[in-house]
């Protein structure tokens, strides 16, 4: 909920102020996968959740895991050389030194590899990574109280993604609790359908941690998106759009609320 930065925010402002302008004058150019729909999005009226196919996650995974696995194992593997050669005497180490070397290539260089692939890959090939998901697979809508889950089950043989709509005050919250690899308890927030056997949980929204604040939190902030008797929650990716919600905006007329908050203010805040 801390997304969009306000230096993002003053960024895309003005390009969106530029690409107006570029656009009048008949001399703006359309960027690359403009037009690639991501199924996502995130207003006054609706928020919808979408993601990204395999292919996309598994070459952002690649760079992400290579980089800081690197950054990680390389002062891991210095200490150990450190230790190593401190503890075995010359002759030991001499007959020890070149399996420590492949070691450490092998503990480093593969990681290094990953991320330097993921990265090169990422950041000048997007043809090669980049696709857009099949469709969302949730939205909660503000200005019609219910909650849509999308069904890809027979999508394959039809072509057509299900859907299954009901009111958002039908679904209960519940905090879903999995151990990590050291049996540590892992916390999310999933909602589940009271009449059927639809959910939905969150974990790729907000990831669990073994803390339970954050996603009482987003239960929280879903809970004041949904209803329509009280202003959107103030939250930087709202700013935009508060003014075009008939409640939101009478409430900060009344509260005189900076209309750029957000956006005017300091990252460092």
């Amino acid at each position: 909920m801390q997304d969009p930065s306000p230096e993002k925010m003053r960024y895309w402002e003005k390009f969106e102020k530029e690409k107006a302008e570029q656009k009048a004058n008949g001399t703006y150019i359309t960027r690359p996968f403009e037009h690639l729909e991501l199924h996502y999005r995130h207003d006054h009226e609706v928020i919808r959740h979408a993601q990204f196919p395999f292919k996309t996650q598994f070459w952002l995974f690649l760079k992400g895991w290579g980089k800081w696995a690197t950054i990680i194992l390389i002062p891991i593997m210095a200490l150990t050389h450190m230790t190593a050669l401190y503890k075995l005497n010359e002759p030991a180490w001499e007959l020890t030194k070149s399996l420590f070397i492949e070691v450490h290539s092998w503990f480093i260089g593969i990681p290094f590899i990953c991320g330097l692939t993921g990265h090169i890959v990422v950041e000048y090939f997007p043809r090669i990574w980049l696709r857009a998901p099949k469709g969302p697979l949730w939205e909660l809508n503000r200005r019609t109280g219910t909650v849509t889950i999308f069904d890809y089950k027979d999508f394959k043989k039809t072509g057509k993604i299900g859907e299954f709509i009901a009111p958002f005050y039908e679904f209960d919250a519940y905090i879903i609790t999995n151990p990590d690899r050291q049996g540590l308890p892992m916390i999310g927030l999933s909602l589940a359908h009271r009449y059927s056997n639809k959910g939905m949980n969150f974990n790729d929204m907000i990831a669990p941690d073994n803390l339970a604040q954050k996603p009482c939190a987003l239960w929280d902030f879903f809970q004041n998106f949904m209803d329509i008797s009280r202003p959107l929650p103030d939250v930087p990716v709202h700013e935009a759009y508060r003014h075009l919600d008939p409640v939101t905006a009478e409430y900060d007329r009344q509260t005189g609320r900076d209309p750029r908050y957000w956006i005017d203010m300091d990252n460092d805040v």
